[in-house]
């Protein structure tokens, strides 16, 4: 963090936008007794201004009147281009580069150093790796202030526990080196294939209990709040309440900045929490954990959009640390890092998984179908009846549906023909039992609907959802409850008790002795979903679920509900998600798709898009494919009424506005080269603005 531009009170390079004068704007009283200080009179200052021309530090003066409280790390309120704008002191110096005059920092907001060097050079390093800006990762990283809490004082730090027993680790051949690794302090990293069961918040717990009792930091990322929930519980019993804190928004602006602080200040030294947690700024780091990394929730929805994997990762590597990387499933990505020798591979012998695993099989094998022709065809196959009824006796079962809502595609009854909105040209779907067709899109109620190819007014079911399944079900097993989780109801635990959960992907709630069998519907929703990740996301899905099923010889069952013979069931079968991921990361190589190469995304206005890439200096290897309509904004077009439903330009636009997206694809070892490259390219545009706004997106989870 050592780069210097000039000082925010002397005129840039001329540009729009960019031009400042001298001290115009400071409080005249404030002015006359500015007097630079005596000790490193020059604060750095990280400017919060996302724009890409300007991510670079400003030189500014330090008063005298702050040279105690402007300390690296600290809030600090600096003129900019006429404007009070909030930033952070990097450094301070004892002079700068700049050879014309520094305007003088305003004032400082608060004295508490919230920006460590550690989380400073981390957002630089995530912002460099993802074409963005240091201000964007900033804003990712360090919570808004809440003064109240700033000013009372954190908990003195706890004692470090004992070094607890491995526990569940001893079912791993390599569970006791690995624990002894984390004990001695080494940067041992691990592609963690976690063994089917509940027992995985507590292995989580052992580790950093053990870095813990080491002396070192440990910070935990999980998807979810319900993971989150069960981490919480797990260190709780293995350590007690005062070794860690839990970071989630769902806590609240004050209490969530008071357990960050407590962090910060050092009074914990494991910090556990959801995806915005993967910047705790903890003490001597030692550990970073992640679980289930191939989870959607963990990639970051705002600019630049990065990865809790790819930000720990870089943590790990930059600091030397330990890491752990699990889940029931494997990514393609975690693969790459086991291929690379980045990561050792840390799973459980075929003795060990045999003891754990439910028994899996399909819904229609070769026995089945002599029996039942219909099996692969049925929607709930008469194996699936069967192996819940007698499951049901014993405790409850757990029914996997894709898709939410009632009936979620619905088509005509005689020629089957899709049903579209008459207004906006949206799907169709029915809510609930005895309901009026609605649009998804525009909400429209389509009350007198008829078939504009046949005329037939009934319409049939298409992709049946969640409720409706559990409606069925319900019908099927009358005297048994039946309870739904999805959507804005997940349920977090169920009792042991027979009853029939109906759970959309990600909301299986946890039972508490185990489900006594599990059915996972509708394979080919998940399958056949058009991603380049389907197979992928569908087994991970897949075996998160069957995961909470008990194991064979206590009678668990898994019965998936798609064809026998695919690549992706045979991986259930065998619970092999090792086998499968690198399957597929062989085929993503050999056809030069993500991770075996890093690839960006450009998407915007079509004139803006040409614009980029006609000043973004791409590596030599670089391949640029397209651009091409970009369907996804073009239907959010087409929902705002500025579209038709084709995607085509509505009355009074251009061609220059349409949305388009482009690929730009380039080895692995070009991937620094290609995120410069487009970081460049944005700032020499960023200042223009000439025909809107252009995203970059670097390893996004979807690129279809």
């Amino acid at each position: 963090m050592t780069e210097t531009s000039q000082g925010a009170g002397t005129p840039p390079p001329a540009g729009p936008g960019t031009a400042r004068k001298g001290t115009g704007g400071r409080r005249p009283s404030r002015a006359r007794d500015n007097v630079p200080a005596r000790q490193r009179p020059v604060a750095r200052v990280a400017v919060d201004i996302p724009l890409a021309h300007l991510d670079r530090p400003f030189d500014y003066l330090v008063p005298e009147r702050l040279a105690g409280s402007a300390v690296p790390g600290c809030r600090v309120r600096v003129r900019f281009s006429g404007q009070l704008v909030d930033g952070f002191v990097l450094a301070r110096a004892d002079a700068s580069d700049h050879p014309g005059r520094l305007s003088y920092l305003d004032r400082v907001v608060s004295p508490e150093p919230v920006l460590t060097p550690e989380i400073a050079g981390l957002a630089r390093a995530v912002a460099d790796r993802y074409a963005g800006t240091l201000a964007d990762v900033l804003r990712l990283a360090i919570p808004p202030r809440h003064a109240g809490t700033e000013a009372k004082p954190s908990p003195s730090a706890a004692s470090p526990p004992p070094r607890p027993e491995p526990g569940s680790w001893a079912r791993y051949p390599a569970g006791g080196a690995f624990l002894a690794a984390l004990a001695a302090g080494r940067g041992v990293r691990a592609a963690w294939s976690a063994l089917p069961g509940p027992d995985w918040p507590g292995e989580i717990a052992v580790a950093a209990a053990v870095t813990a009792a080491a002396g070192r930091g440990v910070v935990i990322v999980v998807p979810d709040v319900k993971d989150l929930a069960r981490v919480d519980a797990a260190l709780t019993a293995r350590l007690g309440s005062d070794q860690h804190v839990c970071l989630t928004a769902e806590l609240g602006p004050a209490e969530r900045y008071r357990r960050w602080l407590s962090v910060l200040r050092g009074s914990v030294r494991i910090s556990a929490g959801t995806r915005a947690a993967m910047f705790a700024p903890v003490h001597d780091l030692g550990l970073v954990v992640l679980w289930d990394d191939g989870d959607d929730l963990l990639a970051e929805r705002r600019a630049p959009y990065p990865h809790a994997r790819e930000v720990l990762a870089l943590r790990a590597h930059r600091q030397g640390t330990a890491a752990l990387i699990g889940g029931f499933a494997r990514s393609a990505e975690v693969t790459q890092l086991v291929a690379a020798g980045w990561a050792r591979a840390l799973a459980g012998d075929r003795g060990a998984l045999r003891t754990a695993a439910p028994r899996v099989r399909p819904a229609a094998d070769e026995d089945e179908l002599a029996r039942d022709e219909a099996a692969l065809s049925a929607r709930l196959p008469s194996l699936a009846i069967r192996t819940a009824r007698a499951a049901l006796g014993s405790g409850p079962v757990l029914v996997q549906v894709p898709r939410r809502g009632y009936l979620a595609a619905i088509a005509c009854g005689r020629c089957r023909a899709q049903a579209r909105c008459t207004v906006c040209a949206g799907q169709l779907e029915i809510a609930g039992a005895r309901q009026t067709p609605q649009c998804r899109w525009c909400g429209a109620v389509a009350a007198s609907w008829s078939c504009p190819r046949c005329g037939f007014t009934r319409v049939r079911a298409v992709v049946t959802g969640a409720a409706r399944t559990a409606e069925e079900l319900g019908r099927a097993f009358p005297s048994v409850p039946v309870r739904f989780s999805g959507g804005q109801n997940v349920i977090a635990a169920v009792p042991a008790d027979p009853a029939v959960v109906v759970a959309t992907p990600g909301a299986e709630p946890v039972a508490a002795d185990g489900y006594a069998a599990a059915l996972l519907l509708d394979g080919w929703a998940l399958l056949g979903r058009p991603s380049l990740r389907a197979g992928e996301e569908t087994l991970r899905r897949w075996l998160n679920a069957a995961a909470l099923v008990r194991p064979a010889a206590r009678d668990g069952n898994v019965i998936v509900h798609a064809d026998a013979s695919l690549a992706v069931v045979q991986a259930l079968i065998r619970w092999d998600p090792a086998g499968f991921a690198e399957r597929e990361l062989a085929e993503r190589d050999e056809l030069s798709f993500p991770p075996a190469v890093r690839m960006a995304v450009v998407s915007g206005p079509a004139a803006a898009v040409g614009e980029l890439l006609g000043v973004t200096g791409l590596p030599a290897a670089a391949e640029v494919l397209g651009p091409v309509p970009d369907d996804q904004a073009a239907d959010g077009a087409a929902r705002a009424g500025d579209a038709d439903s084709n995607g085509a330009a509505a009355p009074g636009g251009d061609a220059d506005s349409l949305p388009v997206r482009a690929l730009i694809r380039v080895p692995r070892a070009e991937g620094s080269a290609l995120a410069r490259a487009l970081q460049s390219a944005q700032a020499t545009r960023s200042p223009r603005k000439d025909h809107g706004i252009v995203r970059v997106q670097l390893d996004p989870a979807e690129v279809l």
